[in-house]
């Protein structure tokens, strides 16, 4: 075989697991890390190049063994659309319908409104708070946006601390956001009523996971009512039992996902 006819079967192969990674990266396994795809029956060769090539990201472990599941970044899936669509299969994909991205500072008030539909007022956010929060960490702040109507159908944020236990405070309390630090406090994901049912909120929570973790942020910290605790464990977080946090005046549970150990 020629140089030129082995570089194109390996740009194939590339081309073609990617693809596939991106096909069947949502298993319904629950409590792994937002995993996305099992290595197993795939060209590992392939699977090394697409991580040189940071298309996807390739956990491994303290000896240097790759973890069995791969995560694709923002630059592999939109890689991974462009050759499903050169293959002519549609996509009815959220990112063809939503844009991911950070905060803009003059969205801090929708982002407030959609805050007082999605909690009750002892939960909700305040819009001064906010305010706050998304100056002082607006690269914590990710929204999924309508492309057709350029309204914001939900967000994720959260600060950046070296604690590991939830507090109150963090709520509240803007100045505590260390832009170092280890682990993310989530503080509030948001979808609204109209968008619910489609996959955002996962996606969110998916984008978020991927994008701190190339960061080498630790874990992600969040508190939920019990009802939400199986949303959250089938997107990969573990369940710590009852927080320390009143909150409202209500009960949590305290959840956290590992991100890099």
């Amino acid at each position: 075989m020629s140089e030129m006819s082995d570089y194109k079967r390996q740009n194939a192969i590339d081309r073609l697991t990617l693809a596939l990674l991106y096909l069947t990266r949502f298993p319904d396994s629950e409590g792994q890390r937002f995993d996305e795809i099992s290595w197993k029956n795939y060209d590992f060769d392939a699977i090394n190049r697409l991580d040189d090539a940071d298309l996807i990201l390739n956990p491994k472990n303290k000896k240097g063994y790759a973890y069995k599941y791969a995560y694709m970044t923002e630059k592999g899936r939109a890689m991974a659309r462009e050759i499903l669509q050169d293959l002519g299969m549609p996509l009815d994909d959220l990112y063809e319908k939503y844009e991911f991205r950070q905060i803009h500072l003059e969205e801090i008030e929708e982002a407030a409104n959609i805050e007082s539909i999605c909690f009750p007022p002892n939960e909700a956010c305040s819009r001064e708070h906010m305010m706050e929060r998304a100056a002082a960490a607006p690269d914590l702040f990710l929204v999924a946006i309508d492309k057709k109507s350029g309204k914001m159908a939900g967000f994720l944020n959260g600060i950046a601390v070296s604690e590991y236990e939830f507090r109150d405070e963090f709520f509240t309390d803007a100045s505590l956001h260390d832009p170092k630090g280890r682990n993310v406090m989530l503080l509030g994901l948001d979808v609204l009523p109209e968008y619910r049912k489609m996959g955002l909120a996962r996606e969110l929570v998916y984008n978020y996971c991927r994008k701190e973790q190339e960061r080498g942020r630790k874990m992600l910290v969040l508190t939920c009512h019990e009802n939400k605790v199986k949303m959250y464990t089938k997107l990969g977080f573990r369940d710590l039992g009852q927080s320390r946090s009143s909150w409202g005046g209500e009960k949590w549970h305290e959840m956290d996902i590992t991100l890099n150990y």
